[in-house]
């Protein structure tokens, strides 16, 4: 069960390793659609959620890391919280991940997107690992999947497990407030005088990490989690602490299913964002957080196919949604 979810992280997330074209957009949507359904006005994946408004306020030295204008002054931001999958009704009680999507500077002239993900990692490293991950899953005539095709796929591709484990080895989320959201991906940060450095990005929470036991989130309603997010704006802004984490030589920057050791990394701060509240759900439905929407003074690795892929995956999600 946890392994269906891992896929469904980024919207139509995927990632490195082949080239961008190798799969069409349409195709991963259509992979997505045959394990979720089709759901009118609806995202492919990531279609549960909540958009919201907030700010961003850089720390001091931001800008020496990167002359991305958001580290340079406060700016608007535009977001979404929402459940990893296509199903608009998922259980508010699973062990699945959850998504937060930004557009820093939504009204400016130079807008970067964001598309983080609670799991440092992702399930695939290609395109067609993904459209191959999600194949094995599509029901047959009783309505599941066939135990032997996601077995015989997991054996032939066997880190595609790694991200379902990591979620399964967690608590069931509590808030959307009390998750990390990371990158997924490497970026080079680039300063103002040419310097470069590889970092991987992380928006970590400011009440802590929370969550629940089985037993707690038996007793919750289904729904809990909007209420719970909107319950809690009334006593003040949700707050993360954004933090970039400094890659060495030995970290790969184009295999998303591989996690850097954290732990043993230099972080630098870069500010904090700062949620407020909900903002009209047609608001976030009419836009794509696009991954490749990057300011100058941020970019991804060529070797990392998944942003250019996702790009063109969530053109085509927003068109079927508009129609």
């Amino acid at each position: 069960m946890y392994r269906l979810f891992t896929v469904l992280l980024f919207g139509i997330t995927m990632t490195s390793g082949a080239a961008a074209d190798d799969i069409a957009p349409e195709k991963l949507v259509d992979s997505l659609n045959g394990v979720f359904g089709t759901h009118a006005k609806t995202r492919a994946s990531h279609a549960k959620g909540v958009c919201v408004k907030g700010s961003f306020t850089p720390a001091a030295e931001a800008s020496t890391l990167s002359k991305v204008p958001f580290l340079a002054a406060p700016v608007p931001v535009l977001g979404r919280f929402s459940f990893g999958g296509g199903n608009p009704k998922a259980s508010d009680k699973v062990k699945s991940p959850r998504g937060l999507a930004l557009r820093l500077d939504p009204d400016g002239k130079a807008p970067t997107d964001f598309v983080f993900l609670s799991a440092p990692i992702f399930f695939a490293r290609t395109p067609e690992e993904v459209v191959g991950f999600l194949e094995a899953r599509f029901p047959g005539p009783d309505g599941k999947p066939d135990p032997a095709k996601v077995k015989a796929f997991t054996e032939a591709h066997p880190w595609t497990a790694k991200q379902g484990a990591w979620v399964a080895s967690k608590p069931i989320p509590a808030s959307y407030a009390g998750l990390p959201y990371f990158s997924i991906h490497a970026f080079e940060a680039i300063a103002a005088d040419g310097k470069k450095t590889t970092v991987k990005l992380k928006f970590e929470p400011v009440a802590g990490e929370m969550g629940l036991t089985d037993d707690e989130a038996k007793a919750k309603e289904e729904g809990f989690f909007t209420a719970e997010i909107e319950e809690r704006f009334k006593s003040g802004p949700v707050v993360f602490n954004f933090v970039a984490i400094v890659g060495t030589e030995a970290d790969p920057t184009t295999d998303p299913t591989v996690e850097w050791p954290e732990a043993d990394r230099r972080k630098i701060a870069l500010g904090t964002l700062s949620i407020v509240g909900r903002e009209d759900d047609a608001t976030c439905d009419a836009t794509t957080f696009d991954p490749t929407n990057l300011a100058v003074g941020l970019a991804g690795f060529p070797g990392d196919t998944i942003l250019p892929a996702r790009s063109g995956a969530y053109a085509v999600s927003l068109t079927r949604r508009s129609q």
